[in-house]
């Protein structure tokens, strides 16, 4: 298929020359999370589903404390939906505070992109039991490779509303093109540099 061919050469040129042009920067970012703290790995990595429902290790910057799954219980999730997130997480670190208002603890998800388990623009990975709650959600979901951006993080990132979600990842899924992906990724830029919707 024509689109996917263009897809992907997309996004390992573009992958790649991004990984090239921020590498100076994830580099100082990996040693702002040592100094900020050194007992936890500078990598965070999880299983998430990708297409066709094939598990993968999905790569992010470590924005928590080391106990962080410890503390978990006694928080209460701020969203509707199967995705657990507070905007005020008291887990994250300083350094993660700022990694995360500007999206830069997802870079390392460019070498995701690179090794062909996720693309740039897409319906976010999650983890299997996220997606238990709508299952024809699932299914449409993993007919394509997740992302790193799509139409809920520029349109409906912010809203804490888990039906938006479903509608904007299931309208990416049917009506997706390269132009359409061009577009998602000029509006990221435009939400990453606004830090709408970021937590």
């Amino acid at each position: 298929m024509i689109y996917e061919f263009v897809k992907r050469l997309l996004d390992v040129s573009l992958g790649l020359f991004l990984v090239i042009v921020l590498s100076p920067l994830m580099l100082s970012i990996a040693l702002l999370i040592w100094m900020d703290d050194s007992r936890g790995g500078l990598i965070f990595y999880q299983k998430r589903i990708g297409k066709g429902g094939k598990e993968f290790n999905m790569y992010k910057f470590r924005t928590m404390v080391t106990n962080a799954d410890e503390i978990k219980p006694s928080l209460s999730s701020e969203v509707d939906g199967p995705v657990f997130k507070v905007k005020n997480d008291p887990r994250v670190t300083k350094v993660g505070r700022v990694l995360r208002k500007w999206s830069l603890d997802e870079t390392p998800q460019l070498f995701n992109v690179l090794f062909g388990n996720m693309t740039l623009v897409g319906p976010r990975p999650l983890e299997d039991k996220e997606m238990t709650e709508n299952m024809e959600w699932k299914e449409t979901r993993l007919k394509v490779k997740p992302g790193m951006t799509g139409l809920w993080q520029i349109k409906g990132r912010g809203t804490g509303q888990f039906a938006d979600w479903v509608t904007y990842d299931c309208q990416y899924v049917r009506e997706r093109s390269i132009l359409l992906d061009l577009k998602i990724l000029f509006l990221t830029a435009g939400a990453v540099l606004k830090r709408r919707g970021a937590c």
